[in-house]
C-alpha cells in the first residue's frame, strides 16, 4: 500500500476529486494547510509600500492506494492540478506498512 500525499492549490481540488472518481479512487482525506516552496511567498506593492505574504494557502490530500493504482493516481492528479505556473503543489509517495479498520477490530 502507498499512501499519496498531494500538496495543490485550492482551487484545483475539485478538478483532482473529479478526476480520482473518474478513476475509481473516492477516499481520500482533506485538509487545509499553509506554507511556502520555492516561490518564497507573494510580493504585492501598492502605494502605502510592500507586503509580503510568505505563507500561502494550500490543500493537503491524503490518499491511500494499492501499490498497482500508484502511477494512475499520481498522473490523474498531475493532470488535473497543473496550470503551468510555479506553486502548482508537489505530490509525495509514502509506503504504508499497515492499515487497519477501526469498524472491523
Amino acid at each position: 500500500m502507498k499512501m499519496i500525499m498531494a500538496v495543490i492549490r485550492p482551487e484545483k481540488v475539485q478538478p483532482v476529486k473529479d478526476a480520482l472518481k473518474k478513476i475509481g479512487i473516492n477516499g481520500m482525506t482533506i485538509t487545509s494547510v499553509r506554507g511556502r516552496g520555492q516561490q518564497s511567498g507573494l510580493k504585492f506593492t501598492n502605494r502605502v509600500g510592500t507586503i509580503i505574504v510568505d505563507e500561502i494557502e494550500k490543500t493537503k490530500l491524503e490518499i491511500i492506494i494499492d501499490d498497482k493504482d500508484e502511477e494512475k493516481v499520481i498522473d490523474a492528479i498531475k493532470k488535473a492540478a497543473v496550470t503551468g505556473h510555479m506553486g502548482d503543489g508537489r505530490i509525495f509517495v509514502i509506503p504504508i506498512e499497515r492499515s487497519i479498520r477501526i469498524r472491523d477490530e
